[in-house]
């Protein structure tokens, strides 16, 4: 069995050792010029382009024929072929994958919709592969996967809504009036849809960094285990305040850091800083989390 993915997932280096992951490009255009985000752009120096620049990103996803390329090739050494994308809510990447592996009829592509993004697409990758490599059954996989989006949350928040209004994803966000520029947003992405959803607004990031952790709270309960990883675009300012924060309220057991992808953070932009969130109990027995 082998396993595409996408750069709109984030994960750090530390949990793609082992993970044998074939990645469709999602490119990001940006004062002209076109990179493939993740192969020639990282987060660092994309983030700095960004916050010296007036000009916006745009971004663009793989085409079914790209999709197909990959399938065809994978298909020569092992047909089975697991494929795990970025929210269809948020991106037409799923139906690209459909579409690519309709042209490829000697692969047999599974095809997972995550219905979300960033480190909980992620998660659900890492458990897909590890899965799948300590011997489960695609069944299986695709049940952990499940139940990881179940089970688990990203919520960010961020200083400015200019890149957001951009790229039209302020539309996703019910209740948030596009025009009140001043507000920090909470966001989040439901389950069913996997669209943002507005979980709150403050009007300082500091509070809005706090409303994050009340919300955590309020879905996992006080004091409560917790498997988190923190993300961010260039705002370790930030980091800091929510992994302080959580460390006060929650027996936290870390992953590591990560900046936000770039194809991400062209919707984004540098100031944001978020989690990814779940119940520890999900993750502590599985094989390769046990401790």
């Amino acid at each position: 069995m082998q396993i595409v993915t996408d750069r709109g997932m984030d994960l750090s280096a530390q949990q793609m050792e082992g993970l044998s992951l074939k990645f469709a490009t999602l490119r990001i255009t940006l004062e002209g010029k076109t990179y493939s985000s993740g192969v020639d752009i990282d987060p660092e120096t994309f983030y700095r382009m960004l916050s010296e620049t007036e000009a916006y990103p745009t971004t663009s996803q793989p085409s079914a024929g790209e999709f197909a390329e990959i399938y065809r090739s994978l298909a020569q050494v092992d047909p089975e072929i697991l494929s795990i994308h970025i929210s269809s809510g948020l991106s037409g990447t799923v139906n690209a994958a459909r579409a690519g592996a309709a042209m490829v009829p000697e692969a047999k592509v599974t095809i997972v919709d995550s219905k979300t993004l960033s480190c909980p697409f992620g998660w659900q990758v890492e458990a897909g592969a590890k899965a799948l490599k300590a011997g489960w059954s695609l069944e299986q996989a695709i049940a952990l996967m499940e139940k990881i989006n179940q089970r688990c949350e990203g919520m960010y928040t961020l200083a400015s809504l200019r890149y957001l209004i951009h790229g039209g994803r302020i539309s996703h966000l019910k209740g948030l009036l596009a025009s009140l520029l001043n507000i920090k947003p909470v966001i989040g992405v439901e389950k069913v849809g996997g669209t943002y959803t507005n979980l709150g607004q403050e009007i300082t990031l500091k509070r809005a960094i706090h409303k994050l952790v009340d919300q955590v709270a309020s879905l996992y309960g006080e004091g409560s285990a917790l498997r988190v990883q923190l993300l961010h675009g260039l705002n370790l300012e930030g980091v800091e305040i929510l992994k302080a924060s959580l460390i006060d309220r929650f027996e936290i057991h870390w992953e590591p850091t990560v900046p936000v992808a770039p194809a991400l953070g062209a919707h984004t932009g540098p100031s944001l800083v978020g989690l990814s969130v779940g119940p520890w109990e999900l993750f502590a027995e599985l094989p390769w989390h046990a401790s």
